[in-house]
């Protein structure tokens, strides 16, 4: 008897039961359903929520795996084994197979805690609420590994992700009823739960184990450019390191390029709206231009500490931290963001503005990104609600010229 067969007559089983949205679940997700609809119109698509939620999963791989050789990538570096990568993206300094046995052995268990911990707190709440396990948590599971330091204790990660799941996402009814995403509403319980785990310069390259096994420090200092500009210090990175994604951060924010095409992939699909991506840069620019006339003032001094950033290039800050990550993946998000044409506009622009102004004026946490896209997303309703409500009063007084 095949595997197929063997779920079916499981599925077949259990029907009825309390866990036949588990058998249920597993026999979807390995198999198209045989079911077919007997009545009523339906709409024939080629796209589910299943289809959907891998699209992004592909869109996100490949920072994933960038993500593997840069940690090995840091971590050699900071020691001295290599040398900086001097062909750009193609250096053989980055890609070799000792970086990524390095990201592999950190990445992989932020990976399997994040898919091994939240879908068994899915699959509990389907089981105890009797509903259908549902396929949104595939895309959360792949963005909390990338969106948090390569050190941080799996401890930690496995009582954030219960936490996100649980308070972000079922309390309010399960996937497509949350208000908040739940990779972010994670990794803000991360920071603001472990704060020292989250930043300063000890958590973003991991540490030598020889070194610490004879009594050195666990971490190496790897301080990322954001933390150093924040501290008016030189973020000591070229433009085209920042652009490929050789440079210490989470796991899959740094390289741009990739997060570029990711995002061109999504619009391609028409998965990520192009109406979000492009208001954010756009408010992300206009905030930081705003910071760059600043800083031309005479009174404001070198040695403000907010100077640094403020005087920081204001294309830059786009490839700097998780703000192109966060604006391309997160902010895009289907059921948090605005579901308006016109709202996704504002909507974006805000996020993006918001982001840069927070990066500056906080420079005990320089990234901000996830804090604006959070704070949006509770006014995403609000902001829909005055758009549909404006179209009305518009086209009730176009209603009026017509009958007058």
């Amino acid at each position: 008897m095949g595997l197929k067969q063997k779920l079916h007559t499981l599925k077949e089983k259990y029907k009825g039961t309390k866990m036949a949205p588990a058998f249920n679940a597993l026999h979807t997700f390995l198999y198209l359903p045989n079911e077919t609809t007997h009545s009523g119109s339906h709409i024939r698509v080629a796209d589910d929520l299943k289809r959907t939620m891998n699209t992004v999963i592909m869109a996100l791989l490949p920072c994933l795996i960038l993500g593997m050789f840069n940690a090995g990538y840091q971590h050699h570096l900071q020691l001295g084994e290599i040398e900086a990568a001097a062909n750009g993206f193609f250096s053989t300094n980055f890609w070799n197979w000792d970086n990524l046995v390095v990201g592999l052995w950190k990445v992989l268990p932020l990976v399997l805690i994040s898919y091994g911990v939240g879908l068994a707190v899915e699959f509990l709440f389907a089981v105890i609420k009797g509903h259908e396990v549902e396929e949104g948590y595939l895309v959360t599971g792949m963005l909390v590994p990338l969106i948090v330091p390569i050190d941080i204790p799996l401890w930690m990660l496995t009582i954030a992700v219960i936490f996100g799941v649980v308070i972000g996402k079922e309390v309010f009814g399960g996937t497509g009823m949350n208000i908040l995403n739940p990779a972010l509403t994670i990794r803000a319980f991360l920071f603001f739960a472990y704060p020292t785990w989250m930043s300063g310069d000890k958590v973003w390259v991991h540490g030598d184990v020889a070194a610490t096994a004879a009594g050195s420090p666990d971490a190496i200092s790897g301080e990322t450019i954001l933390g150093n500009l924040a501290q008016n210090k030189d973020a000591g990175f070229e433009i085209m390191d920042m652009f490929y994604g050789f440079i210490p951060g989470s796991v899959g924010e740094t390289s741009t390029l990739l997060i570029l095409l990711g995002g061109l992939f999504l619009i391609f699909t028409k998965i990520g709206s192009w109406r979000i991506m492009t208001s954010a840069v756009a408010g992300a620019l206009v905030m930081g231009l705003i910071f760059n006339g600043v800083v031309s003032q005479e009174w404001i001094s070198e040695s403000s500490k907010f100077f640094s950033l403020m005087s920081t290039e204001f294309w830059h800050h786009l490839l700097l931290g998780g703000l192109a990550f966060g604006i391309v993946f997160m902010a895009t998000d289907p059921v948090t963001a605005s579901q308006t044409n016109k709202g996704k506009w504002i909507y974006g622009f805000l996020i993006g503005f918001i982001s840069v102004m927070i990066r500056v004026f906080n420079p005990a946490y320089p990234e901000g990104v996830m804090l604006a896209i959070l704070l949006m997303n509770v006014f995403a309703p609000t902001i829909d609600h005055y758009v549909v409500n404006g179209n009305i009063k518009r086209r009730m007084k176009r209603l009026k010229v017509k009958t007058a």
